[in-house]
């Protein structure tokens, strides 16, 4: 089965995750989560002071990178277009996957500017530095796109979600911290809800053609990044964010490599491969259980680093 075929057979599939998504992810509204009670204007003369709000400088980098990464989404949108197609069902999917990702920009700008939680001007600038560059991931096929974006959608509800509780931690009891941890959340169940359709796809794609798709896991766990790599300065704030515990190696193999690759995939297992996807199966369980055997054994260096940076 070669991948166009493999599309058209996945097809009912993905009708069905599709509408499971529309029936789950129920619709919210940015302007409920944003505190706009605490909002006035920036004043250039005095800028902004980022002694208000007393938020540790990763925690303020995983702010900026998580919101710089949704605005790049017009790069992203065209990446699943052309991997996918723009007819049916995937159509359909990759618009209300676009709408949906747009809202989490819209929400986590008009917080942060509220709140001042980040620097305006900086904030500005790295959105067009991002944006002008359009660097995002770029999967090779289908397949391979299926892979990245469960990997990488479940990686950024764990990072949202760390990010939120980190910001609730920091600020105590000020209306900031509540209002930014239940926004943050709120986008968090948004990303949950999109790994599950791309995890399931990638279920049903590896039934149905594993030869084709266990290559493509092997290709994306080992090459794995997070989004982002065009934002400016990325591997310090990924260098920061890894270090604070927000995302890093260890969560990157015990709450995504073990659990999805190994444990719900069961690659181990895969039956009916040919030479090159046996071979493939062979390395990714090798890789992972280097990964394990480092992580665990290593509580500074490997395990606080950035998936990207090992």
């Amino acid at each position: 089965m070669n991948e166009c075929e493999l599309l058209q057979e996945l097809s009912p599939i993905a009708e069905q995750l599709a509408a499971r998504h529309a029936a789950t992810c129920k619709p919210w509204y940015p302007h409920e989560y944003v505190p706009w009670g605490l909002g006035r204007d920036f004043d250039r003369e005095t800028g902004w002071d980022p002694e208000e709000l007393a938020i540790p400088p990763a925690v303020r980098s995983a702010l900026f990178v998580n919101l710089l990464t949704e605005d790049n989404l017009p790069y992203y949108f065209r990446t699943i277009d052309r991997m996918f197609g723009n007819t049916g069902v995937w159509r359909e999917w990759s618009h209300r996957w676009t709408a949906e990702e747009a809202r989490h920009s819209i929400a986590l700008r008009d917080f942060m500017t509220v709140t001042r939680t980040i620097d305006p001007w900086a904030l500005e600038d790295g959105r067009m530095a991002q944006m002008s560059g359009g660097v995002v991931p770029e999967p090779t096929s289908a397949v391979d796109g299926f892979v990245y974006v469960a990997l990488q959608e479940l990686a950024t509800r764990i990072a949202h979600r760390n990010t939120g509780t980190a910001l609730r931690t920091c600020l105590g009891d000020h209306p900031v911290g509540k209002a930014g941890y239940e926004l943050i959340n709120r986008v968090a169940a948004d990303e949950n809800f999109h790994y599950l359709f791309y995890r399931d796809l990638t279920s049903a794609a590896l039934a149905m053609a594993p030869s084709l798709v266990l290559p493509a896991i092997e290709r994306q766990v080992r090459e794995f990044e997070m989004p982002g790599t065009g934002i400016p300065d990325f591997k310090q704030h990924a260098s920061m964010i890894a270090s604070a515990g927000l995302y890093n190696m260890r969560q990157h193999h015990d709450q995504i490599l073990e659990p999805v690759v190994l444990n719900w995939w069961k690659v181990a297992s895969v039956e009916g491969l040919d030479a090159e996807a046996e071979q493939a199966r062979e390395a990714v369980v090798r890789r992972i259980g280097r990964i394990r055997a480092a992580v665990h054994r290593s509580t500074d260096r490997l395990a606080s680093a950035a998936p990207a940076a090992v």
